[in-house]
């Protein structure tokens, strides 16, 4: 959620951090504004409600000179969608962007109101510009001023400070939302990401919880939560995997629906060698006495998949939660189990925070993220990369199907180490994941005829989507997807407990979806769907050839899916909820890939 620019350089920084902000688009945004200081010391800021095509015009009508400069794309949690409420907030001779909760900031606000220091905006960020204004007045440093501001907030955050007079100096600082600096060859750089620094330059260096950082142009200083001066080391990104275009593609997500064959290759390449498993050492199942998985949202629902895989392959008990009730129930830990975190980003506050309870508790912490660097994947024993590349639509899809991807790999290195198969059921196993990739591919041909089946999901105002075994988490991911990007409401079930409450929706106007591979508990998925059209629902059936031969009569529309891929199939039946979700947005006219209220990563609670 949200995104920050920082920028000292040698040229008018301005456009370069409106650029900047068009890479982090994908983060979500509800407005957005920049500030800089100019020749003459004088700091100013323009900022604008809606997409940055609304800031970059009034930066050509109203326009804001300076070689360095801050800039946000905000995402609105304490106050509206508003100019008054957009960063960067300014207050006298101080402008600050914020990424994070300042939990506090009432109990600060009432405390500068005492002073006579009212604010002008509902947001919490402010409070941090009005605090660090006020400790300059007392004839603080701008550096000393912001940090006695530090130390007064409480929550998580990302901050970087620019003050009038100071054409050579930002202060940056992190605790809980991630926060990056991008050396230059006279020139630094600041961003919530690798992403945003990527077109200026490859060196990074990432800020620790509780760090704060000094940047001028002739480099940066790094102080500890202690304010002791320490050293970060400098990592070289690469380019590539920082690279953001649509490829043709009309939208992202069509291009990461369309990668996901490519992706799920590579990850199979980086794990697989032959009939062998290959993973970090330390990771041996044999004393494992249960699984906790533990995700927000479509990672989530990822670990629900796993969890049939982790029990019926492994034998192996698998808890899977919410990461934001995970720690709040206080869950009994043994100290011989595992704890799996999966999350895209690796920034999410709510799963970061679960694995920070859980890390005392039990045997080992894996954190399963696309972003190597991330806090999950530094504070976690071991990291697992899922391999999908960036991500760029808010919606997930290729990141969705890695996660499943590496998850049924662990699934079948507990099986293998427990005994519970043999080198050759393994290697049975092993084939019937390699053959998803190309299974994938003729997935991907049903593109067309989700999108004639869109015109009809588009027309209606509720949708079902049914599932049984590790199908039913892909229905709860389906009816995900469609209320994420076409903003219609729909629930995933388990098929079993249609009769339970939910057949009391089933009317003609209702579409009911239903995943059912012709395997073992075909039959009884079958059965559901029958009373679904015996009060004259409408269903679109999604199985294989065998599935429809048996019972697609009397459905409105099906989608034929491949055979293969043995207990592997769930992560096949993602792609045409994805194309559902995807081609039905399209037919309401939303935007894909940056639906409403939506954040990629979600980095506050």
């Amino acid at each position: 959620m949200c995104g920050i620019i920082g920028i000292l350089g040698s040229h008018e920084v301005s456009p370069q951090l409106v650029d900047a902000l068009r890479r982090l688009e994908y983060r979500g945004y509800d407005s957005a504004g920049v500030a800089t200081v100019d020749a003459s010391g004088r700091l100013d800021r323009r900022r604008a409600v809606g997409k940055l095509v609304n800031l970059s015009d009034r930066l050509v009508h109203d326009p804001l000179p300076g070689h360095i400069g801050i800039g946000h794309t905000r995402w609105a949690t304490h106050g509206a969608a508003t100019e008054v409420n957009a960063h960067p907030h300014q207050s006298g001779p101080v402008a600050v962007v914020h990424n994070g909760i300042i939990e506090n900031f009432r109990d600060l606000r009432e405390e500068l109101s005492a002073l006579g220091i009212q604010p002008q905006s509902q947001t919490d960020t402010e409070t941090v510009a009005l605090l660090t204004a006020h400790y300059m007045d007392q004839g603080l440093p701008p550096v000393e001023a912001a940090r006695k501001t530090l130390a007064r907030l409480r929550g998580a955050f990302a901050l970087a400070f620019l003050f009038d007079g100071e054409g050579d100096l930002m202060v940056a600082a992190r605790k809980g939302s991630p926060l990056a600096i991008g050396h230059g060859d006279g020139e630094m750089f600041l961003g919530s990401d690798a992403v945003a620094l990527a077109p200026f330059t490859d060196r990074i260096t990432y800020l620790e919880d509780g760090d704060h950082a000094i940047l001028t142009r002739a480099g940066v200083q790094v102080f500890d939560a202690e304010g002791n001066q320490t050293h970060r080391p400098e990592a070289r990104i690469d380019s590539g995997a920082t690279a953001i275009d649509k490829g043709g593609y009309r939208h992202f997500m069509a291009k990461e629906i369309a990668e996901q064959p490519v992706v799920i290759g590579d990850v199979l390449n980086h794990y697989v060698k032959g009939d062998r498993i290959v993973l970090p050492d330390g990771l041996d199942f044999r004393d494992v006495d249960r699984i906790n998985l533990v995700g927000c949202g479509t990672a989530h629902l990822a670990g629900h998949v796993a969890k049939y895989w982790f029990e019926q392959l492994a034998g192996l008990p698998c808890d899977i939660d919410v990461a934001s009730e995970f720690r709040y129930r206080e869950p009994p830990l043994s100290p011989g189990s595992w704890f799996i975190a999966v999350s895209q980003s690796g920034e999410t506050a709510d799963t970061l925070a679960a694995l920070h309870y859980a890390k005392d508790h039990v045997a080992r912490t894996v954190g399963l993220v696309n972003v190597g660097t991330s806090a999950i994947a530094r504070d976690s024993d071991v990291a697992l990369p899922t391999l999908a590349g960036i991500e760029v639509s808010v919606a997930s899809s290729k990141a969705f199907t890695c996660q499943l991807t590496v998850l049924a790999i662990l699934a079948l290195k507990a099986a293998h180490d427990r005994g519970r198969i043999d080198d050759a059921a393994l290697g049975r196993h092993l084939a019937d994941l390699r053959s998803i990739p190309a299974l994938m591919q003729q997935v991907l041909n049903l593109s067309d005829d989700c999108r004639a089946l869109s015109e009809w999901l588009s027309q209606a105002r509720d949708v079902l989507f049914l599932g049984r075994g590790a199908l039913y988490p892909v229905a709860l991911e389906g009816a995900l997807k469609l209320k994420e990007l076409s903003y219609i409401h729909a629930e995933g079930y388990a098929s079993g407990e249609l009769k339970h409450g939910p057949i009391a929706l089933i009317d003609r106007d209702v579409p009911v979806i239903v995943l059912a591979p012709h395997d073992a508990l075909f039959e009884k998925t079958v059965s559901n769907m029958q009373e679904v059209m015996a009060r004259h629902g409408p269903i679109l059936l999604v199985s294989d050839e065998a599935g429809l031969a048996s019972a697609s009569h009397g459905v409105q529309a099906s989608l034929r899916m491949p055979s293969g891929g043995g207990v592997f199939q769930p992560i096949l039946y993602a792609i045409p909820m994805q194309y559902l979700a995807y081609h039905t947005a399209v037919a309401k006219g939303t935007d894909v890939d940056q639906p409403r209220n939506l954040a990629k990563s979600v980095t506050v609670e």
